[in-house]
């Protein structure tokens, strides 16, 4: 049984889809069959959009880096896009590499020290202060020289960071870099929405706000540092809140089938549907604040159905970076 500690509390002042509170979010993700099983290969129009926003950035860049930011909620196909991406641009002759937000996650040690010596929420990881900025600046920095870089990777099973043998390698002369990541593009909120708690999550273990005020001047400097090396930026938009749930309770169950296939690979990351509910809530207030946000500043927004088909795709006029 769910714990009803960390199911949202109403809002009072929204009704619009993307304001579903996580309590009726997860009524609604176990009211019917679960979505499908995410494709192996992307939406061809999806991939389509995305090749042709690559295109635009790396015009007139000649050998420089171009960095492509794709921005999507938890399961709605970002890597499988981002991958997609690679294999045609590699094919067309341009040298691409993937960076993914999640895999500059601090290590668990680090995060249970910020647990200890911050606020315990941020022993979990996932919210802007639990990833190493400095390592995803370096990163880009190494390949704007064109140098080949080691691309770190984070082992979600084992809650921890890889070993750099594990690390995937970026070639040298790398022309994009697909930076991929469920908040990516996220800006700080203002101190009135800070006041209210979104779920119960935040009313009963951050009851002082110390973890949101944490997270949200995160996003004001380390992370907003990060985002300005964004050249071209899309936006996966899934249908509404209540959707994400069931694709991030989807995810989860395809690692415990991995884990159990492979029981070496069992750690203290992997999730049950219900620990997923609680796990869900740490990232519900940015979230919802994406979904309002940032369609207004990226430059290509995918609209998801439930099944992750397409609805629509929306390309900003080419007008530069669309980073502030």
């Amino acid at each position: 049984m769910i714990d009803p500690r960390f199911l949202s509390l109403p809002l009072k002042h929204s009704l619009s889809p993307e304001a579903i509170p996580l309590q009726v979010a997860c009524a609604m993700a176990h009211a019917g069959p679960d979505p499908p099983i995410m494709s192996a290969s992307p939406d061809p129009a999806a991939l389509d959009a995305l090749h042709a926003l690559a295109r635009r950035a790396l015009c007139g860049r000649h050998d420089r880096l171009t960095v492509l930011g794709l921005s999507g909620a938890q399961g709605s196909g970002k890597s499988t896009l981002a991958a997609a991406l690679r294999q045609r641009l590699d094919a067309e002759g341009v040298p691409t590499a993937i960076l993914s937000l999640d895999d500059l996650y601090l290590t668990r040690a680090d995060r249970l020290r910020l647990g200890a010596e911050v606020h315990p929420l941020l022993a979990t990881r996932g919210v802007p202060g639990t990833h190493d900025v400095a390592l995803g600046l370096a990163t880009i920095a190494a390949l704007e020289r064109g140098e080949p870089s080691l691309l770190p990777r984070f082992d979600k099973a084992r809650d921890d960071r890889r070993a750099p043998t594990e690390a995937d390698r970026a070639p040298a002369r790398t022309r994009l870099l697909v930076f991929e990541g469920w908040c990516i593009g996220a800006r700080p909120q203002t101190e009135a929405a800070l006041a209210e708690p979104v779920n119960a999550l935040e009313a009963e273990e951050d009851r002082a706000g110390v973890w949101r005020h944490t997270v949200n001047a995160a996003l004001a400097g380390p992370y907003a540092a990060l985002w300005a090396r964004i050249d071209a930026l899309a936006m996966l938009r899934a249908p509404d809140f209540a959707t994400i749930v069931g694709w991030r309770q989807q995810q989860e169950r395809a690692l415990r089938k991995d884990v159990g296939d492979c029981p070496g690979l069992a750690g203290p990351g992997v999730m049950t549907d219900a620990a997923v509910i609680r796990f869900v809530a740490h990232y519900e207030r940015i979230t919802r604040h994406l979904l309002a946000d940032l369609p207004g500043r990226a430059d290509c927004i995918i609209d998801l159905a439930p099944d992750r088909h397409v609805t629509r795709i929306a390309m900003a006029p080419d007008s530069g970076p669309p980073m502030e």
